[in-house]
């Protein structure tokens, strides 16, 4: 390819072939200038600005803008904008077309140049000097676009314009296109002499679908097959052709209040044309050729507006117009379209109910109530069912004591008078009423106004019962009238004869038998006591219905209302019930108390609180608000219920001596709960304690001595024989102190196998004989119950003796004792007699026990006294468990283990 060889394109005209237009023939002066510049970047991104065309001077008219260049556009507002992306590395100019509504086209020249600072890093390497010697460089033109007529008539194809490249001089070259309109679609529409480079069109095509054509010729070396020339796009431009008549794109359909003015807009006609825009192929102008005498429409913009006054939709609803729209600015040869719009005529109230009567009459009996008396009929021109049409019935004049409402019936428009209270024939016999029909919404548009009629009743006349003047007398009287009391009177009169004679009064309704009305007079007095607090006072008000039944046995009812006043009779009160003060450590506890007085002000609070002289040493008075006081201990209080006295007064000084019961105990979330046995060691502990020492002391010596002295071993005779033990006996609990806690016989009667614990000065005996000359058994008793624990099983042996095996725990230390005597007469233990006699002195110590033992005789949970105690439990009611058990030896202090060590040394010995 020869460097820097180009195409250019030569135009011929075809006479016979092509249409020209001289769009200089008459030399206009131009609105735009001739050349503008413009600096961009090297790469410009599609939407990029480029530059502006000054338009200003081409008046308001409809323009249509083009360009040579298919890279760029030109938008309606003259904004030259990048369409593609491009590149710019060196000068590159195009053409911009400006084109009016009555044929006249200008053109102006855009330059651009590309940013020197961007250019750098675009620019081709700097080539050697031999080559720049053999190479000759020539401008690249870039070719304007030629055109072509949309649907072009036949004969095809047509000779279009010649491609020609520089490069033919030194080379034999054939060209080739390729693109949209060849290879693309529309494909073949565009073809390339191979030799000579002239395009021919091939059929008609339709501007409305393609505007343009951009496709690519080439051109190559015959022998090599070699580009001998750079590609150049090649653009092709339909021509429009008025082929397409305007059409309506909007609504036709358009509303307008009846009666506007003139010139009140009514809707704007829409109409398109797919023809070029900015020609006059789409410059559509709009014309009505019906309903000139009613509405207007603007030639350009399609504004339809009304043109008089006189538009009533009382004489036609909806009016039909016929619109014409014609391309071409409306000339003779224009395209053109017509349409019927409808134009609706909105209901406005211009019209009042009109009466079909000029008077109604009608006739009511008296005494009748909530009775349709009359129905009145109305006409309204305007639109049904709407505001404008709905009527509104005003009683204008007449209805001074409300005894008539008018209502309207939705459904027929018409006007429904109705009696609400009973009319009076000796009052009135005849009623002109005045009735006005309105609508819902106030009158437009019309001079007129709100028609009224009148209305005539006629009252019938009824034979009627006694009538109470007034219908509700209010008597004020005070509470607790003296009975016999005059209130006063309250009489009815008879309608017909205006007089009250032999008319008689009864109670209806009296529900407190309050008071007592005299049967020929109506004089009312009181029968018993009025209570204003009483529950059928309301409001301070107290009704009684009362009869009045004349000669005729006609009635009528009256009401009379007391109207109560309220005296200082009742006195505050506390409300029954015991109030529980909690104990605080490190303060006073503190409870409020509150009082109640019946009375309403000014015989009520706020109360007076004084505490009586006896009170003041143990309780004071606090906090006082208007029905309460705060009740404080003055000093500490046993705990138990406590009766405190206070003086309560009201606002009057009517009061005297309340007595409150209080309650004094130990809270727990604000209620008293049962008080707990103390774990602290009393008097009587601590001498059980000393007590405890003193045989721990004693028992040394015993063992000592036990020690010491050789002894023969003794064993128990079983003599059970393999029976059951009887065990019916239970060791008393910690409460009977004065019991005793271990019984053993005496000698008398049985013999002792086991007689170690006497002498050891621990036990007591007691010896008794009963009347028949029964041996009874011995009491050995140990008097420090606290620090012993026994228990003890009866049975009887296969020979009719009885025995008992004993067996306990003396402070550290474990006992055991069988005792067996001989009784021939004896019969079994009587073990319940002396469960009673338990039981008895268990009952007379709670008996002879105060106040504070509250609670006690309850279960408890006791103190947890740690691990590894031998005694176990020391509740009255525990389980004593295993007391055979000798496991308690290993708890021993070191004094029992040396005594222990000192017996067993000497057992060895032996």
């Amino acid at each position: 390819m020869a460097p820097g060889g180009v195409f250019c394109l030569l135009f011929t005209l075809v006479a016979n072939n092509c249409k020209c237009v001289n769009l200089l023939s008459q030399p206009v002066e131009s609105c735009i200038p001739h050349s503008i510049q413009a600096q961009v970047p090297v790469k410009i991104d599609p939407g990029y600005a480029v530059s502006q065309v000054p338009l200003g001077r081409c008046g308001r008219e409809r323009l249509h803008l083009t360009s040579s260049d298919p890279h760029f556009t030109v938008n309606k507002d003259g904004a030259i904008v990048t369409a593609i992306v491009t590149t710019v590395t060196k000068k590159r100019s195009f053409w911009v077309w400006v084109s009016d509504g009555r044929g006249q086209t200008w053109r102006m020249e855009v330059q651009i140049t590309p940013d020197p600072e961007q250019l750098h890093g675009y620019l081709p390497a700097p080539k050697a000097p031999w080559d720049l010697a053999h190479k000759r460089s020539k401008r690249r033109w870039s070719p304007l676009p030629f055109n072509i007529i949309e649907q072009d008539l036949p004969p095809f194809p047509k000779e279009m314009e010649l491609v020609g490249s520089d490069s033919s001089v030194n080379y034999s070259v054939y060209y080739t296109i390729r693109g949209p309109g060849v290879t693309l679609t529309p494909k073949d529409l565009f073809s390339v002499d191979r030799n000579t480079g002239m395009l021919r069109v091939h059929y008609a095509v339709d501007r409305e679908q393609y505007k343009q054509f951009v496709f690519e010729a080439q051109v190559f070396d015959k022998k090599t097959g070699k580009e001998t020339d750079r590609p150049l796009d090649i653009t092709v431009l339909v021509v429009d052709i008025n082929d397409n008549a305007p059409t309506f794109s909007g609504p036709l359909e358009f509303h307008v209040a009846e009666q506007s003015n003139t010139g009140t807009e009514v809707g704007v006609v829409t109409a398109t044309d797919r023809d070029q825009e900015g020609t006059l192929h789409t410059k559509i102008r709009f014309s009505l050729l019906t309903g000139n005498e009613l509405f207007n429409i603007h030639p350009e913009s399609g504004m339809i507006t009304t043109r008089s006054r006189t538009l009533d939709r009382e004489v036609q609803v909806a009016i039909p117009v016929i619109i014409e729209i014609r391309d071409m600015d409306g000339i003779s040869s224009g395209l053109f379209s017509t349409g019927t719009a409808t134009i609706s005529l909105v209901d406005i109230n211009d019209n009042p109910p009109t009466f079909r009567e000029t008077v109604y009459k009608a006739r009511i009996e008296e005494n009748k109530v909530d009775v349709l008396v009359l129905r009145i009929p109305v006409d309204d021109k305007d639109e049904e069912k709407t505001k404008n049409w709905n009527a509104k019935f005003v009683i204008t004049a007449g209805n001074v004591n409300g005894n008539f409402r008018v209502d309207t019936d939705p459904k027929t428009n018409e006007g429904l008078l109705y009696v609400v209270k009973p009319l009076d024939y000796e009052k009135g016999k005849v009623i002109m009423l005045t009735l006005s029909a309105q609508n819902e919404v106030p009158l437009v548009g019309s001079t007129g106004s709100w028609l009224s009629i009148p209305v005539e009743l006629s009252v019938g006349d009824v034979d009627e019962g006694p009538e109470f003047v007034p219908p509700i007398k209010v008597i004020r009287v005070k509470e607790n009238t003296v009975i016999g009391t005059v209130l006063g009177t309250y009489t009815a009169i008879d309608p017909e004869t205006e007089s009250s004679t032999g008319i008689k009064y009864y109670r209806v309704s009296d529900p407190g038998s309050w008071v007592s009305i005299a049967e020929s007079t109506g004089e009312l007095k009181v029968a018993n006591i009025i209570d204003l607090e009483s529950p059928l006072v309301t409001n301070a008000m107290y009704n009684i219905t009362v009869k009045a039944v004349d000669l005729s046995s006609k009635s009528g009812v009256g009401t009379v209302t007391l109207l109560i006043e309220d005296a200082n009779d009742n006195k505050p009160v506390i409300p029954d019930g015991v109030l529980v003060l909690c104990e605080e450590e490190g303060k006073m506890g503190s409870v409020t108390v509150h009082a109640h007085d019946v009375d309403r002000s000014p015989y009520s609070a706020p109360f007076h609180f004084q505490l009586p002289k006896d009170m003041q040493t143990k309780w004071r008075l606090g906090d006082a608000q208007n029905t309460s006081v705060v009740l404080e201990q003055a000093v500490d209080l046993p705990r138990g219920v406590q009766d405190v006295s206070i003086h309560i007064t009201d606002l009057q000084g009517n009061g005297g001596i309340q007595v409150v019961t209080v309650r004094v105990c130990r809270c727990l979330g604000g209620e008293c709960v049962a008080q707990r046995s103390s774990v602290s060691f009393g008097v009587w502990g601590v001498l059980a304690m000393l007590l405890a020492l003193a045989l721990l002391l004693l028992l040394c010596i015993f063992c000592v001595s036990a020690c010491t002295t050789q002894g023969d071993k003794m064993y128990i005779e079983d003599s059970s024989g393999g029976m059951l033990l009887k065990s019916n006996t239970e060791a008393p609990g910690e409460e009977v102190k004065s019991a005793n806690l271990l019984m053993v016989p005496t000698s008398g009667g049985m013999d002792t196998i086991d007689g170690s614990m006497k002498g050891a000065g621990l036990l007591q005996e007691n010896a008794n004989t009963s009347p028949g000359g029964l041996a009874l058994l011995g009491q050995q008793t140990l008097t420090q119950q606290s620090m012993y624990r026994s228990s003890r099983q009866d049975f009887m042996t296969a020979q009719g003796q009885s025995s008992f095996y004993n067996s306990g725990h003396y402070g550290g230390g474990n006992y055991s004792d069988s005792l067996f005597y001989k009784q021939t007469h004896l019969s079994a233990l009587n073990t319940w007699e002396t469960n009673g006699l338990y039981l008895d002195q268990k009952l007379e110590h709670f008996g002879s026990e105060s106040e504070e033992r509250y609670a006690d005789d309850v279960l408890r949970v006791y103190g947890y006294e740690g691990e590894g105690s031998a005694a176990g439990s020391v509740g009255c009611c525990s389980d004593l468990g295993d007391l055979d058990n000798l496991d308690f030896l290993d708890s021993l202090g070191s004094k029992f283990k040396t005594l222990a060590k000192i017996c067993m040394d000497r057992e060895e010995r032996k």
